[in-house]
């Protein structure tokens, strides 16, 4: 037997204004478009915002449902957004926040698991990482060099070739 470790870097810093420019944008982009999310259920709304590799720049939100929990995430809605629109055009920075209305929204959250997967899979079908920026609407923010870092051990295209 032999162990294997799988570490992944994280970029922490205290604020959003240590952020560069670009990134510091993308990130006030996915705080503002939280207030367009419709969560009536669980009342935690999240935005996310992506630079395109043509230079657009995309949003998204996550959708609740009355048939509970049958929904979508923000960050699967921006993927499908971006596919359907933009022809599958590689994302290069994507950020996310959210607005917990029962509570604080001041540390970093993380995808799902079923966005990740997304994520990872929309990295190897562009060929083109995708940057992760985590943060509330205030706090510490968390970047990771790519998507697939989120979900190691990823189940992949190349497994059902």
């Amino acid at each position: 037997m032999i162990k294997k470790e799988i570490p992944f870097t994280v970029e922490i810093y205290a604020t959003s204004e240590e952020l560069t420019i670009a990134d510091a944008t993308l990130l006030a982009s996915a705080r503002a478009i939280t207030s367009a999310a419709y969560a009536p259920y669980s009342n935690f709304k999240v935005g996310a915002a992506a630079l395109l590799s043509n230079g657009s720049i995309v949003t998204g939100t996550n959708q609740e449902n009355a048939s509970y929990p049958v929904g979508i995430c923000a960050e699967r809605v921006l993927l499908s957004t971006v596919a359907s629109q933009f022809g599958g055009v590689g994302i290069i920075t994507m950020a996310i926040s959210y607005d917990n209305l029962k509570g604080e929204s001041k540390h970093p959250i993380s995808p799902c698991g079923i966005c990740r997967q997304s994520l990872s899979e929309y990295e190897e079908r562009t060929n083109q990482p995708i940057r992760i920026i985590l943060s509330g609407l205030g706090g510490e923010v968390y970047i990771i060099e790519k998507a697939q870092q989120l979900l190691p051990l990823t189940f992949s295209l190349l497994d059902i070739k």
